[in-house]
C-alpha cells in the first residue's frame, strides 16, 4: 500500500469520525414541540412544560381528579388532544371536594359543584369549536394549585424544549450558531484541501 492511499484511509477515518460527532451534538440539540401554556399554569401542581401528555389521535382520555400527595392536583395536568376527542375526569376522592371550571378558552367546562366522592365523573367531548387552549381549575382550591390545561388541535402555539434521549439539550443563541456554522464551514474547507492535497500532491513528486 503507498504512502498516499495510507494517508488517504486516514483521512477518511478522521472525517468519518468528524461526521459521527457532528450527528452526536445533534441528537443532543433535538429538541420537542409542546402547547404553549399561559403563565396561570406555572404554579398547578404537577405541571411542567416537558411533561405534557400528547394524545392526539385518541378518541378518549381520563384526568384524575384529586391526585398527587395532596389531592390537589389534576394528572395529567396538561394534555395535547385532537378534535373529537372525550376526556373524562375521575375523582380519586382525595382532597376534599373539587370540581372541574374552565378559567380561560374556548372550551366551556363545568361540571357543577364541588363534591368529594370517589369515583364520580365528568366527561366533555373537545370539538372543532373547541380548538385551541382551554385553562381550567378546580374553584375550591384554585390558589393551591389546582390547574390544568388543554390543547386541542394542531393550530396551536407552541414553545421547544426538551431534549433528546441521547444527551440533554442545547439552546444555541443566534451569535453562538452564527460562530458554529463558520467553524462547520471552515473544518469543512481544510478537510476538502487536505484531501486535494494528499490525492494529487504525489503526482508531482519528481
Amino acid at each position: 500500500m503507498s504512502t498516499n492511499d495510507m494517508s488517504r484511509r486516514g483521512f477518511m477515518t478522521a472525517a468519518a469520525g468528524t461526521a459521527t460527532a457532528a450527528a452526536a451534538a445533534g441528537t443532543a440539540a433535538a429538541q420537542t414541540e409542546v402547547p404553549e401554556f399561559s403563565g396561570y399554569l406555572s404554579e398547578a401542581n404537577l405541571y411542567s412544560e416537558d411533561g405534557v401528555q400528547d394524545a392526539r389521535g385518541q378518541e378518549e382520555l381520563t384526568i384524575s381528579v384529586g391526585a398527587g400527595d395532596n389531592g390537589l392536583a389534576f394528572e395529567p395536568a396538561t394534555v395535547w388532544i385532537s378534535p373529537g376527542t372525550t376526556i373524562t375526569w375521575e375523582w380519586t376522592g382525595e382532597g376534599g371536594a373539587h370540581n372541574v371550571n374552565t378559567n380561560e378558552g374556548e372550551a366551556e367546562l363545568d361540571s357543577g359543584s364541588a363534591v368529594a366522592e370517589e369515583g364520580t365523573t365528568y366527561e366533555y367531548e373537545f370539538t372543532e369549536d373547541d380548538a385551541g387552549i382551554t385553562e381550567y381549575r378546580c374553584i375550591p382550591h384554585e390558589p393551591q394549585g389546582m390547574r390544568g390545561g388543554i390543547a386541542v388541535g394542531d393550530d396551536v402555539p407552541t414553545i421547544e424544549v426538551g431534549g433528546g434521549s441521547e444527551g440533554p439539550a442545547i439552546i444555541i443563541p443566534d451569535s453562538a450558531l452564527a460562530l458554529t456554522v463558520a467553524t462547520f464551514i471552515g473544518l469543512a474547507t481544510t478537510l476538502g484541501l487536505g484531501y486535494f492535497f494528499m490525492k494529487y500532491g504525489g503526482d508531482y513528486d519528481e
